[in-house]
């Protein structure tokens, strides 16, 4: 039999504490019950303890619960239901195979890596400061980017969350649209807006975006800055310029990690400029402290022709 293990949560937001307690600690009875562990809360501490693959269940839980805290109560209750089947159907294990589950969606699913490459993927964003996520679209790499971004946050890993990419069409087009700077550069920005509203109520989006706790931005708003105790996503980075991309490396300051993000299948670059990506990768190879991970259409998690497509293109630009 194992030994017991034991667990602190640190849940500093009171309104997120007493839905995890629940009114005159409900939830944490019936948690209790249902997992065989002992959970006491004091202050901004959820403290967990019992055999280690119910606590590590529980703690899974426990996050994903914090995730659906602030929808309405007519959608939380049936999510809440949901994640609590799913954490005693799921497989027992150890705590370490239980921190495959990286993040849990606005509507309760739980998002885990499909993959080998998206296993190391983020098992590398856990271990390493700056992460290189190479491969075709669909493969993932931006959604667990993001959900991990959003977690490392909402645990106070990070002061700040930092989602950028270039807008490689942002020349003479930009001034020809509708709005100011703002609504001009949105398009280009959408598919990460998109990716944090999977696993982010837009009330606390807001919110956080006006603590300036979340900032989505264009590559080009980064230069100058130095960017402290910060987990910064670069997306579409094969469309960076080598300055560019020496420009964002360096911006990395005290107590943040970086994830580069790109498909060198889709270079938007004009004619003759050299993608910041690919040379970045043949210049930190080897570097301490970088992990590169490389994705393939296996890992492809869209509708399953995406993978199809993805293998006729190839086969079809290797005969060209």
């Amino acid at each position: 039999m194992s030994a017991p293990a034991q667990v602190t949560i640190l849940i500093p937001d009171p309104e997120e504490m007493m839905f995890v307690t629940g009114t005159n600690d409900q939830n944490i009875d019936r948690i209790e019950r249902e997992f065989a562990v002992k959970i006491i809360s004091r202050g901004a501490e959820l403290r967990i303890s019992g055999d280690p693959s119910q606590v590590a269940r529980v703690g899974e839980l426990v996050g994903a619960m914090r995730t659906i805290s602030e929808r309405d109560e007519a959608l939380r209750k049936p999510a809440l239901e949901r994640l609590i089947g799913d954490a005693k159907e799921s497989p027992v294990g150890t705590p370490e195979q239980m921190r495959d589950a990286v993040a849990t969606t606005v509507r309760g699913k739980r998002i885990t890596p499909q993959s080998a490459n998206q296993r190391a993927y983020t098992d590398a964003i856990r271990k390493f400061d700056l992460v290189f996520g190479t491969g075709v679209a669909g493969t993932g790499k931006t959604f667990l980017a993001a959900a991990m971004g959003v977690a490392a946050l909402r645990d106070r890993k990070v002061a700040r969350l930092i989602l950028t990419r270039p807008a490689v069409e942002a020349g003479e087009r930009l001034g020809f649209l509708p709005g100011d700077i703002t609504e001009k550069i949105d398009p280009y920005l959408r598919p990460l807006y998109d990716a944090l509203y999977e696993f982010m109520p837009m009330e606390r989006f807001l919110r956080a975006r006006e603590r300036n706790e979340i900032e989505v931005a264009p590559l080009a708003f980064l230069r100058g800055r130095t960017l402290n105790e910060a987990f910064i996503i670069l997306d579409e980075a094969q469309n960076t310029t080598a300055a560019q991309m020496k420009m964002f490396l360096t911006r990395l300051g005290y107590g943040s990690q970086a994830v580069v993000n790109g498909d060198v299948t889709q270079i938007d670059l004009e004619r003759g400029q050299q993608s910041g990506l690919i040379l970045a990768r043949e210049i930190l190879r080897g570097v301490e402290g970088i992990a590169f991970v490389d994705f393939d259409e296996k890992d492809v998690i869209r509708h399953e022709l995406v993978a199809r497509i993805v293998r006729a293109y190839d086969r079809f630009e290797k005969q060209q």
